[in-house]
């Protein structure tokens, strides 16, 4: 099997202010990932991507999940493509429902959050790949709409999902999943690389789905390195392409698990 990619986290619980300090840790460790998340009403996932990229050299800067009823796809397609030309190869965007509550207290709930996802994430994929969009669905209507500027090569583009339809969607409509930390256990990881590659088949495109999954760690247990090594193997073994570590929110801080992952031997050498 191949060697798993590894990242981590920088959790919402810690304010934007502390964002340069975990990035620069991050590059200098040469850990392949950087993630940030987007909740209402925090902090903006492309602005926190614009900084943590303009202060990186190398590390990629994932953003899960940018919520499908606060953005036109015609805005998420070019605000996406002006990052991954500024910084080919280094961003990795995530599509999805966001949480039904707040997205309602923004007026943005929908009658079917899937029907959304899959309108969305298809335009948005077509447009990065530089193609005129017609749209007229149950929520995405687009007329003739092509981005003058397109990356040279579409970043990947992830949906983050729990329930089996939405996995499913991912590997039919995108280019794989993000699984947070409620589907982190191997049992969730092994039925979610099925039903992603399911969907994959079943659309037809090429290529192999790819798997990322949030795994909390708390930071302060003991013999953290050794923890640190079991989670990602099982989740590995389990079929995830990708594993990135997470503090708990009471202990957010993501530096101790950069020590760990290294300490583990599971950062690039």
């Amino acid at each position: 099997m191949t060697r798993v990619s590894t990242g981590i986290v920088f959790r919402p619980q810690q304010p934007p202010e502390d964002l340069r300090a975990v990035v620069r840790a991050a590059d200098e460790a040469g850990v392949p990932e950087l993630w940030l998340w987007e909740d209402c009403f925090l902090d903006g996932g492309l602005t926190a991507a614009t900084a943590a990229l303009a202060w990186s050299e190398r590390v990629r800067v994932g953003v899960g999940l940018l919520p499908v009823p606060l953005r036109n796809p015609a805005l998420a397609a070019m605000e996406i493509a002006t990052l991954a030309r500024l910084w080919p190869g280094r961003l990795v965007p995530v599509l999805g429902h966001g949480v039904q509550d707040w997205t309602a207290q923004v007026g943005g709930a929908v009658g079917s959050p899937l029907t959304l996802l899959r309108e969305h994430t298809e335009a948005v994929r077509d447009l990065l790949d530089g193609r005129r969009v017609d749209a007229s669905g149950r929520y995405v209507a687009l007329d003739r709409v092509a981005l003058d500027r397109p990356p040279a090569q579409r970043p990947p583009l992830l949906v983050g999902a729990r329930g089996p339809r939405t996995v499913r969607l991912a590997g039919e409509v995108a280019d794989g999943v993000l699984l947070d930390d409620s589907g982190s256990d191997p049992a969730s990881v092994r039925r979610a690389r099925g039903l992603v590659d399911e969907g994959r088949s079943a659309s037809g495109r090429p290529g192999r789905a790819v798997v990322t999954v949030y795994a909390e760690v708390d930071p302060t247990e003991a013999d953290l390195p050794a923890r640190v090594a079991a989670r990602v193997g099982e989740l590995r073994e389990a079929g995830a392409d990708t594993v990135v570590l997470q503090g708990t929110a009471e202990q957010p801080d993501p530096r101790p698990l950069l020590d760990a992952l290294a300490a583990a031997g599971l950062l690039p050498a």
